[in-house]
């Protein structure tokens, strides 16, 4: 496929700046922002560009190939769309216009279970290519149907998610009304008005909901109501007891995302999941934690033989996606570089944000004379 991208837009910042002007504050902040005073979202890209990687100027070069595979599965690129919740808030139709891309690029793309797309639809835009990302119901019957409908879907791998055991402490959400229960306010209206092209598209394309729980949700509920319905119906903390079940249920590939720490890759490999997203949501929950990139270095060389590592957050380019695998990852996935794109450039934004990733990935390999994408650990300085 002939990689082409907007020259007004040739790097991910602009992307995101471009998306600040175009779409409302409140929206915007829900995207960029992390947890509490933000340390660990910054601290995620700082530490990551960090690492530094080691040329090979004038070893014998046959080309560098940016595919890899995946649970058996060959992909045009080591990246793939992370989930991310609410996007249709963010820009009207994005979940759906990212699956088409990623179909589009064969790169993985994840659904989570509170976006604004139905596991059908997702299924249905990439021909049973899509993951999905389960945010664990309190009730085993919601659990239960919900896996189902992703097995009808058939979908090749299901993430469950351990990093939300309680909603993460947000304070630009809070201001904006956009914490549980979410509600609207003058001022959020205000913003609205002021991004006409959003606020069209959002009318073209209905006010966002939670698609995959329509099924589940009781008729005309107010926000107030929707809140203590997610409160209810939701419970993020994981354990041996709920994981289980789960591995009993499902057929297909399964991977653990949110995973920081070796005592949790080894129960993921214990309890006889797949692989695991060494992640730490984006910086959207512990501000205290450590970046993604520390812990992952140690768990993929401990665990790496055992379990498929993968990561996640603070991950923003192509040159941060080779820094990733040079320091032990197999995988990598993006979720704010990716609703920038949209937010930017709506329909066009999902096919620019991964051919500029690609693009981007494509020069480190050729600059240090990395013909494989396995090969990035010989660089690593």
């Amino acid at each position: 496929m002939a990689i082409k991208i907007d020259t007004r837009y040739p790097s991910v910042d602009d992307l995101r700046n471009k998306a600040k002007k175009k779409i409302p504050k409140f929206a915007f902040e829900y995207l960029d922002g992390g947890c509490n005073e933000d340390v660990n979202l910054h601290r995620n890209t700082s530490e990551l560009r960090e690492v530094q990687l080691k040329p090979n100027y004038l070893r014998n070069h046959g080309g560098s190939s940016t595919k890899t595979k995946l649970f058996g599965i060959e992909y045009d690129a080591p990246f793939g769309i992370a989930p991310v919740g609410l996007q249709g808030l963010m820009w009207p139709n994005s979940p759906e216009i990212l699956a088409k891309a990623a179909f589009k690029h064969n790169i993985p793309f994840i659904l989570s279970t509170v976006t604004t797309t139905s596991i059908e639809r997702a299924s249905e835009l990439t021909e049973g290519k899509a993951w999905f990302q389960l945010y664990h119901p309190t009730e085993d019957r919601l659990r239960d149907d919900i896996i189902k409908r992703a097995e009808a879907a058939e979908c090749p791998v299901l993430v469950i998610l351990c990093d939300v055991p309680s909603f993460g402490f947000r304070p630009r959400d809070i201001r904006n009304g956009l914490a549980m229960p979410p509600k609207m306010n003058v001022s959020n209206i205000l913003q609205a008005f002021g991004r006409p092209h959003w606020s069209l598209q959002t009318l073209k394309h209905g006010i966002p909901n939670f698609a995959n729980l329509l099924p589940y949700m009781p008729k005309n509920l107010d926000l107030k109501q929707l809140g203590k319905f997610m409160d209810q119906t939701f419970s993020g903390r994981l354990n041996e007891e709920k994981i289980k079940p789960i591995r009993d249920m499902w057929k297909g590939k399964i991977v653990l995302k949110g995973v920081a720490s070796h005592y949790d890759a080894e129960q993921a490999i214990r309890l006889g999941l797949d692989g695991i997203i060494v992640s730490n949501h984006g910086g959207r929950q512990l501000d205290a934690g450590e970046s993604t990139i520390k812990p992952l270095a140690s768990i993929s060389e401990k665990y790496g033989d055992q379990i498929e590592v993968m990561m996640d957050s603070g991950i923003r380019s192509g040159v941060d996606v080779a820094r990733s695998l040079a320091s032990g990852a197999k995988f990598t996935f993006m979720g704010r570089s990716f609703m920038y794109g949209v937010a930017a450039l709506g329909n066009k934004g999902g096919d620019h944000t991964i051919s500029l990733i690609k693009t981007e990935l494509q020069q480190v390999m050729e600059q240090i004379c990395c013909e494989r994408v396995e090969d990035f650990p010989n660089h690593l300085i």
